[in-house]
């Protein structure tokens, strides 16, 4: 998810039996009603709300966001299997919680927290209010005062409710196809399901409480440290720990320095070293080496009295240097994704038209056999009809023609309808390929939608209409990709069909609400946007920028500036060959372009967290593997949820005008 989710994982197919897992019976599987219960609901309404306060917290700091879905499973477990050893212990009679309805929860959470990413608050639907405006500038070509529309609670739910939905019914009745035919692997998915799958046996069961209360030890730990640094965050953007110059104030300058942040570190934990270490590489090679370049070229290449946050300065480098990594990254990966499936898909159909025989050799293989058998009875058993995925996506893409419109006005009715006439195409290969590389580029779809749309559009209007287009495209790729890899972790669970897809419905209605309501939280509490503050919103003007070049072109860059946005872009391309050609133990060290973009444009500060995060996680792989595979996620999910939990009160305290009693800062003797 900000950017893509980077974590590659390979899981093969028999990892996915678990040897001491008991195998529901037929009789044991409630009913799909019955999967989904009022409990179920309560409990992701509230992880709902935390997860989406944590994404929104990450989008408008740095764009990174790891990957939740182990910490809702492993919570939604927590809470519910709370609730129901406290009432039985008062002596009421309760329903026991199945790994059917775990399940649903963690897919309601996942769903609800996924709108809060391609909803757009961090990027589109920021990249349209003023102060973006105001930044890049009034007199900057094609950024018009006419392309401005501040956020707003009414419009923003109005037109998630109107986007978010269609994505569920466009791929609905490929599922037996991705899932059993296809057999991919969604490996975020798979790693879920075993992991819920485990918490349902006594060996895992104990394994979990003790993974929750690591989970809660530090989500503690770092909610009272994040309230202690409060403290002495004062009064304005220089003060506290988040600024202490742990490496020198030469360094600290450049942005090299540690804040003491429990998220970043927690980031740094979950993520892969390499995704670590190309976010630092990327930081050391621009804050280290090519701004300090350019700087030294300031009076030549660009007028040397421009403000810090002028883009006919140092700051135009930064952006569109980051925006062409960007772009190298997500295009070849796009093209190398479509070419896997064709080549995916005509391997599979010239397979399927060989009779299969299934050899039984022994007892293992034959139970394997049964258990799949088994599983894929009863995804099957829960028809979710064609003619209802089909009407439904109709019908919400009729309303949704109409409505858009009416929110955006440059955007008009028949490029709403041409982008829902193709939507379905790049859905299926988003989804395909994140369930064979976990990578979703849901963005990198957004952004082609973008530029497409602004240059149809044309100067009267393209920016909004770019926008807004980019946000039907990302919500319709990303929710479909969510729901296949959602169905995956139903089949492993042995979870109705027809659950997955309710559950899916009901945590995105959530999401519709709770998603624009806790950015609500931020925009009235913080200074969003604010290239100096916490809250910088990076793709805000990353995506205004997009929408402009659609329109513009490259006439108003500095000096040089093209020429090292095209060096960039190669490269991303580039790297991306060698890591592909090269065999997976030289592949292991090749950086990831994408994760190498962000710092580019933000400052390496968190790029230091990340690495303190992956160093932390190196050490103890090598101390005790077992206990860091089993404890490191725990341990990571408490660290960013206690930070998250904390920006709560702060932003309370915020809107109060309360402000922190000392101003903690340094400079040179």
């Amino acid at each position: 998810m900000g950017t893509e989710n980077s974590s590659e994982l390979e899981i093969t197919e028999p990892l996915l039996v678990e040897k001491d897992l008991k195998i529901p019976a037929f009789g044991e599987i409630p009913h799909w009603r019955d999967q989904i219960t009022i409990r179920g609901l309560v409990v992701s309404a509230l992880l709902g709300t935390l997860f989406c306060i944590i994404t929104h917290k990450l989008n408008l700091t740095v764009g990174i966001i790891p990957s939740l879905n182990v910490a809702a499973g492993l919570l939604g477990f927590f809470f519910v299997k709370s609730w129901t050893t406290f009432l039985s212990k008062l002596g009421f009679q309760v329903k026991p919680f199945t790994r059917q309805e775990n399940t649903v929860i963690q897919t309601c959470v996942v769903a609800c927290y996924g709108l809060a990413f391609s909803g757009g608050f961090g990027s589109y639907l920021i990249a349209m209010d003023e102060k973006t405006y105001k930044l890049i500038g009034p007199d900057y070509p094609g950024n018009r005062a006419e392309d401005i529309k501040n956020p707003s609670l009414g419009w923003m739910i109005g037109f998630m409710f109107v986007v978010s939905f269609l994505g569920l019914f466009s791929l609905v009745p490929l599922r037996k196809v991705m899932v059993i035919d296809y057999k991919l692997t969604y490996p975020s998915g798979t790693a879920t399901a075993m992991l819920i799958n485990s918490f349902h046996t006594n060996t895992g069961a104990e394994l979990a409480v003790k993974q929750v209360q690591c989970l809660g030890k530090y989500l503690g730990i770092s909610f009272f440290w994040s309230f202690f640094k409060w403290f002495f965050s004062g009064v304005g953007d220089s003060c506290g720990f988040d600024n202490f110059p742990t490496l020198g104030l030469l360094l600290y300058k450049n942005t090299f320095y540690f804040d003491f942040s429990p998220t970043y570190v927690g980031c740094g934990l979950i993520c892969p070293h390499i995704v670590n270490c190309s976010v630092l590489l990327g930081a050391i090679i621009s804050w280290g080496f090519l701004w300090p370049f350019i700087n030294t070229h300031a009076g030549d290449w660009y007028p040397a009295d421009l403000g810090s946050n002028d883009f006919k300065g140092l700051y135009g480098y930064k952006v569109f240097i980051a925006i062409s990594l960007i772009l190298g990254d997500g295009l070849y990966n796009l093209v190398k994704i479509i070419a896997v499936t064709i080549k995916e898909i005509y391997n599979s159909s010239s397979k399927q038209s060989l009779p299969i025989v299934h050899e039984v050799q022994d007892h293992e293989s034959s139970k394997l056999l049964v258990e799949q058998r088994e599983k894929d009875a009863i995804f099957l058993k829960d028809r979710i009809p064609s003619w209802l995925a089909g009407s439904g996506y109709v019908g919400l893409a009729a309303i949704s023609t109409a409505a858009i419109p009416m929110i955006f006005p440059p955007l008009k009715w028949y490029l709403v309808l041409a982008s829902y006439i193709v939507a379905p195409a790049l859905a299926f290969c988003n989804s395909y390929g994140t369930g064979l590389t976990d990578w979703s580029l849901a963005s990198t779809y957004g952004k082609i939608g973008l530029f497409f749309f602004a240059s149809v559009v044309g100067t009267n209007g393209g920016v909004i209409a770019g926008l807004a287009a980019c946000g039907v495209m990302m919500s319709i790729v990303a929710t479909a990709a969510d729901l296949m890899q959602d169905f995956k972790t139903g089949y492993l669970t042995y979870s109705s069909a027809k659950s997955m897809f309710a559950s899916q419905i009901v945590g995105t209605a959530m999401g519709c609400v709770i998603a624009p309501l806790t950015f609500w939280l931020f925009w009235t509490a913080f200074d969003i946007g604010d290239p100096n503050g916490p809250y910088k919103a990076p793709y805000a003007v990353i995506f205004r920028e997009m929408a402009i070049l659609g329109i513009e072109g490259f006439s108003e860059l500095p000096k040089h500036c093209l020429a090292i946005c095209y060096g960039f872009f190669i490269a991303a391309i580039v790297i991306n060959i060698l890591r592909d050609i090269t065999p997976p133990k030289i592949s292991q060290f090749i950086p990831i372009p994408m994760a190498m973009a962000i710092p580019f444009y933000i400052g390496a500060y968190f790029a230091i967290d990340m690495f303190v995060g992956t160093v932390i996680l190196f050490v103890w792989e090598r101390v005790n593997r077992k206990s860091s595979e089993d404890f490191a996620g725990a341990v990571a999910s408490g660290l960013i949820c206690g930070d998250g939990i904390w920006t709560v009160p702060s932003a309370i305290l915020s809107i109060l005008k309360v402000n922190p009693p000392i101003c903690m800062s340094f400079g040179p003797t």
